[in-house]
């Protein structure tokens, strides 16, 4: 066994220890399948959103976990429950009154707002392996429709015709007594309107695999279960697939957390063993709503790849997934350097450390080097005083801070700067609010000023940091009150940077100019 494989298999990194839940699975033998199969689920009654991204980036992390301690293959399936019927028409598609007509028919049954595919299903199936394939995930997709019909799902669904009163009877018991007289744990596709029915069963025909129902007029009808001519209710659906797939491994947000064990009873009475499961908390907008694919709100995946690195969203999805949290475009930068200060970390780390850091998770162990010369923060800052427009007056700073860079030699730092450039644009500039400086931040202000025109040391972050420590440590207590004068005098924000950092990218005389124009108040 490896140094690392042992740090992994006592890590307290979160998905180490799923990992080595999962591998207790099969510490007796391996499984007979060949392989470890980890599934994630995915309803297209929408755009796909980040909360989807984040469920499959965290179940690849234990997947590429349980890889780094045990050496069974492993798959994982992203499976697309394409076949439900679209219940309410989405707030945020064009052309929405096409669909109207089209409720309870199945998505992929569904014209494409969009005018794009040949369903809104098939539509927004692309849309998730477009975004699956942007970060390089490694998977087999399947269609729910697809899988119905082709006869993957054929055994399990005579089965279920088999064990119908079983399975029924676990779902009665979760269910208020209105919903229990109409309810079936079969859905029929009528033959005519091709609509989802939530009509009880006549008859259940197990040896002959059949369903009998009456439709909303009174019409009987007799359907075999095979062949995509009918589908399983959600609940039961979720169990019936661990069972047809054999999955080891599933997670989901906490609000399928309270329905585990119907899931896990149906897996059983299918005769398979449910898979270990992890739930996690949901993500909230910025009124502390949960994010949805159907209202739109929160960040899309396009919208932060807008303004950053795909690896610091994956660093934002690797942070404490059981815990909810905040979502939106505020929470940009913080990811953004913290994925850089960890992969600085990783060099110097040993392999307990690399097992706890983040970074290994995000990169599956092949961990680049950060060549961020100039935190992100840092970058809004100096666009902001810069009022950069372009990569250019950015890229003038830093090559003057930091000779020998470039874009072509900093390609990392390089998109950073894009991305700076476009999150100033579209979130500083707009929200900068200077204010003049009160008669004792003044005086501050100005012996930082006299302070900067006398020296002449090296123009480097600690030593300028110094001179702006100094000149406050004898005039405020504490001293973040001249932290945040300078910060709202001279850069129009609430905080920022270390401000000596700041003077040694942003220059000298650059800093004596700005000082100059906001005590004149020409930044109010």
């Amino acid at each position: 066994m490896s140094n690392f494989r042992d740090a992994a298999m006592t890590s307290k990194a979160w998905p180490f220890e799923e990992a080595r839940r999962l591998l207790k699975r099969y510490e007796k033998a391996p499984p007979d399948k060949g392989y470890v199969l980890f599934e994630t689920g995915y309803g297209p009654s929408g755009l796909p959103h980040i909360g989807t991204f984040g469920e499959v980036a965290r179940t690849t992390m234990v997947r590429r976990a349980f890889e780094a301690i045990s050496d069974i293959p492993t798959k994982l399936v992203c499976f697309s429950d394409d076949l439900d019927g679209m219940r309410k028409v989405p707030g945020n598609v064009p052309n929405p009154e096409v669909l109207e007509q089209h409720l309870q028919r199945p998505l992929t049954d569904v014209p494409d707002p969009f005018g794009t595919h040949e369903s809104f299903g098939h539509h927004n199936n692309a849309m998730l392996r477009r975004f699956l394939d942007t970060f390089g995930f490694e998977y087999e997709f399947i269609s729910a429709r697809a899988f119905y019909a082709s006869g993957r799902f054929d055994e399990i669904l005579m089965r279920c015709a088999e064990k119908y009163d079983d399975l029924m009877a676990i779902m009665l018991k979760s269910l208020r007594e209105e919903r229990r007289e109409t309810y079936s744990i079969f859905l029929p596709l009528h033959p005519e309107s091709r609509r989802v029915m939530y009509v009880p069963m006549k008859h259940v025909d197990a040896a002959n695999g059949t369903v009998t129902f009456d439709d909303e007029t009174g019409k009987e009808w007799t359907l075999p279960i095979t062949g995509g001519n009918v589908k399983l209710q959600w609940k039961p659906d979720f169990g019936a697939r661990w069972a047809a797939l054999g999955v080891d491994f599933e997670m989901y947000g906490k609000e399928h957390a309270t329905n585990e064990k119907i899931y896990d009873a149906i897996c059983r009475t299918l005769g398979a063993r449910p898979p270990e499961h992890f739930s996690y908390e949901l993500f909230l907008d910025d009124q502390g709503q949960k994010i949805s694919k159907s209202s739109g709100n929160g960040v899309s995946i396009d919208e932060w790849l807008t303004y950053a690195s795909t690896e610091s969203l994956s660093y934002f999805m690797y942070q404490k997934p059981k815990t909810a949290k905040r979502m939106f475009f505020d929470v940009i930068p913080k990811a953004v350097d913290e994925y850089h200060q960890q992969l600085r970390a990783y060099a110097g780390q040993d392999d307990k450390g690399r097992a706890a850091n983040p970074v290994w998770h995000i990169h599956s162990g092949e961990v680049p080097q950060s060549d961020m010369v100039v935190p992100f923060a840092m970058l809004l800052n100096l666009a902001s005083v810069s009022q950069a427009e372009s990569k250019d007056t950015l890229w003038g700073f830093i090559q003057r801070y930091a000779p020998g860079t470039g874009p072509d030699t900093h390609p990392g730092m390089d998109r950073a700067v894009g991305h700076a450039v476009a999150y100033y644009n579209d979130f500083v500039k707009p929200a900068k609010v200077y204010r003049l400086p009160t008669e004792a931040e003044r005086e501050a202000i100005e012996a930082l000023r006299a302070a900067l025109v006398a020296y002449d040391g090296p123009l480097e972050d600690e030593a300028l940091q110094g001179v702006v420590y100094a000149v406050g440590r004898d005039r405020f207590d504490p001293l973040r009150g001249w932290f945040a004068a300078l910060y709202e005098v001279l850069l129009g924000a609430s905080q920022g940077p270390r401000f000596g950092g700041f003077i040694a990218l942003y220059g000298v005389d650059e800093t004596i100019a700005l000082i100059d124009r906001a005590l004149a108040g020409q930044l109010v």
